[in-house]
């Protein structure tokens, strides 16, 4: 069966009378509903662990607030860690989704058009990612309210923070629409009229790129970091999300063709392993040129980049995470490279799954850290996550899967024709 969201085979059909277009939401949204919390006993074990995983952060979570966050790792002199960390990578990754757009609807690649709702769901899920870990880092949710135009203190324009919360407030709407639209129309055995939704999408590839830069500026705009002072950070994030985001589609497209009746071809998977062949051998370019610009040079300002790679002054805690970032770096870009995306799709398997561990230790510890090491009082004080770090952000990575499986559920169920709209005779 066709799943494009334009097919030609939806032209003839009925047309649903406007008032019967407005009352069928309510049974959209129910329908959705039961469809999103049944499955089978896969299902049911996939769903209870990531709840358990998510209770566990919730729990980790109320406690630092009754502690404040003296709890954390995080002192004065290293007050971004993990959750900021986590924060910038999953912005890439809802940056990186829009690799499914582009070939889609940019390139007309009708092979694309099957699973590009595939993206589209993985945006959204990622910025509900990003947001909650701002959420948790600012310490007191209460004060949430200071981000809110003409109520708060929201220093727009000036704040590059209040930027990001635009750009990704306004990338989280556009795919919710998008997404949102697709699913309702094709629900109804309606075609989706592409003046309601085509703008939104070429829209959110221009947005795709503008939340990253935003979030590249955020840093690169601290003239007391010289560690994050460089004209490349902006080029560097794009790169790594075009790394990421598809790197993650490819396996979640894997997972839907071997346990789901949605088709799932493979014109898809390989356009996407064509997109990874260049950029992660992109990503670590740049990744090399940024280095070789901090050392080489030599200077008071390279000592940041000095206890990233090598440790400074005896103090060498995140010499093991960046070494092993690059390891599974340069062995993902190897196998992409010289692994055939039909006869050793494991080994790709694998190179996405090094390439997501390494870019996440490379955006988080390695780039948010070292910004704060050594302090503007030149003091090396070092940070290293500690438990209840880890157990907030498991639990919101476990939240984002929830959001994203559910998700997919509703979406296959849309697109193979199981959840469809009885028309009223």
């Amino acid at each position: 069966m066709s799943t494009l969201p334009d097919t030609e085979s939806r032209r003839d059909t009925p047309a649903v009378e406007p008032t019967e277009y407005v009352t069928s939401y309510p049974e959209f949204l129910w329908r959705a509903l039961k469809v999103a919390t049944d499955g089978g006993p896969l299902f049911y074990v996939w769903m209870t662990v990531l709840t358990a995983v998510w209770l566990v952060g919730v729990n980790a979570f109320a406690h630092q607030l009754v502690q404040g966050q003296g709890a954390t790792a995080m002192t004065d002199h290293v007050s971004w860690g993990m959750y900021i960390g986590n924060f910038t990578y999953a912005v890439g990754i809802a940056a990186g989704a829009v690799m499914m757009v582009i070939p889609a609807y940019l390139y007309k690649d009708r092979d694309m058009h099957d699973v590009v709702i595939v993206g589209e769901i993985l945006a959204v899920a990622a910025v509900a990612v990003a947001l909650s870990f701002v959420n948790v880092d600012i310490g007191r949710p209460d004060r949430l309210w200071h981000f809110l135009p003409y109520i708060g203190r929201f220093n727009w324009p000036v704040s590059m923070l209040t930027w990001d919360v635009i750009v990704l407030s306004g990338y989280f709407l556009i795919n919710l629409h998008v997404v949102g639209y697709l699913l309702y129309t094709r629900f109804l055995g309606l075609r989706p009229n592409p003046r309601w939704y085509l703008p939104f999408v070429f829209l959110s590839i221009v947005w795709a790129v503008s939340i990253h830069t935003v979030t590249a500026f955020l840093y690169s705009g601290l003239g007391s970091r010289p560690f994050w002072n460089s004209a490349i950070l902006a080029p560097r994030f794009i790169a790594s999300a075009f790394v990421t985001g598809p790197a993650f589609i490819v396996l979640a497209l894997q997972a839907i063709r071997r346990l789901t009746d949605f088709h799932v071809g493979d014109a898809p998977i390989r356009t996407l392993i064509g997109v990874l062949r260049v950029t992660a051998v992109l990503n670590l370019f740049m990744l090399f040129a940024e280095v070789f610009t901090e050392l080489y040079t030599g200077g008071s300002h390279t000592a940041a980049a000095t206890y990233l790679w090598f440790g400074l002054h005896g103090k060498h805690a995140l010499v093991p995470w960046i070494w092993s970032a690059l390891a599974m770096d340069v062995t993902a870009a190897l196998l992409l490279l010289f692994s055939d995306p039909v006869k050793n799709l494991a080994r790709i398997d694998v190179a996405c799954l090094l390439t997501l561990f390494g870019i996440w230790i490379e955006k988080g510890l390695g780039l948010i850290v070292p910004g704060f090491v050594p302090s503007t009082l030149h003091e090396i004080v070092e940070y290293v996550p500690n438990q209840l770090e880890w157990k907030v952000s498991l639990g919101i990575w476990a939240l984002g899967i929830m959001i994203y499986t559910l998700g997919l559920k509703v979406a296959i169920a849309v697109f193979t024709g199981r959840m469809h709209h009885e028309r009223r005779s």
